[in-house]
């Protein structure tokens, strides 16, 4: 029995250190020189580099917080565009009875099992014919079609907590005078807390950590977000800053952990009420 209660927390113990270890290489190699980046594969360095960090801040042209300042404006933007549109739809799949329902709810499904890179190209033309492209807001092509509950797998998430949902409750305000409109906006929104905490969460680390979307939509140095501005630091002969590059990296992760670290029991929470447990 003793034997069976410290197998179970070493276990634990082996495979954080597993997942952890290339973080804590990374935040050591932050403080490491390029040559001993290259040459130490220790995790602490022989010689500490903190000026890593200041040169990696202004490093160029824009100081490095004009990057973080984006990536903050398009992760939020998308965060609320994500929640308010996957909410309607999920309540129209999950509430309201409308023509070929089931089929419109199959197709959105389906449009899971297509990878993101193969829709890049006609999204690119299309959104070139818009004059998104390279306009005055360049941010468009990344933000405004989240308007439109284009991530199903939100849209999903929140059906599976909305069928939770008792329809005593619709009928009850139903009864007492409310609109579907008012049943949405009485009954469920109240109740779709733990599943809108879940798809901001999502939303957030996904958008903040999206580098290919953004590095396709994104021209102006100005306008880069901080996955797309850490490609900056190797430049077109090959040759890389990579103490600083290191450096902005662990800046870069740090937003995310802190959100996770934030709203880790509500994630949790969420998730266990949407009807995707394992």
């Amino acid at each position: 029995m003793t034997l069976q209660r410290l197998t179970r927390p070493l276990t634990l113990v082996l495979l954080s250190a597993v997942v952890l270890y290339p973080l804590v290489w990374m935040l050591g190699s932050s403080f490491k020189s390029p040559a001993e980046v290259l040459n130490n594969v220790a995790v602490l360095p022989d010689e500490w580099t903190p000026g890593n960090y200041t040169d990696g801040w202004s490093n160029f042209d824009v100081s490095f917080g004009r990057f973080f300042v984006n990536s903050a404006l398009v992760a939020g933007l998308t965060v609320v565009a994500n929640c308010i549109s996957c909410l309607l739809a999920a309540y129209a799949f999950a509430r309201l009875k409308f023509r070929l329902r089931g089929f419109w709810f199959a197709i959105m499904i389906g449009t899971l099992l297509l990878p993101g890179h193969v829709l890049i190209v006609p999204q690119f033309v299309m959104f070139k014919t818009f004059g998104w492209v390279g306009g005055d807001w360049p941010y468009a092509p990344l933000i405004v079609p989240q308007l439109l509950a284009t991530e199903a797998f939100f849209v999903f998430l929140m059906v599976q907590f909305m069928r939770g949902v008792p329809r005593d409750l619709d009928e009850a305000a139903t009864i007492d005078g409310c609109s579907p409109y008012g049943v949405f906006r009485h009954v469920i929104l109240p109740l779709s807390r733990p599943a809108l905490v879940s798809t901001a969460i999502f939303s957030f680390i996904w958008t903040w950590n999206d580098f290919f979307r953004q590095l396709v939509y994104l021209s102006d140095l100005e306008k880069y977000t901080a996955p797309v501005a850490l490609t900056l630091f190797i430049d077109s002969s090959g040759q890389s800053s990579v103490g600083p590059m290191f450096a902005m990296s662990v800046l870069s992760l740090a937003p995310v952990f802190l959100f996770f670290v934030a709203f880790q029991r509500m994630l949790v929470e969420g998730i266990n009420t949407s009807g995707l447990k394992g």
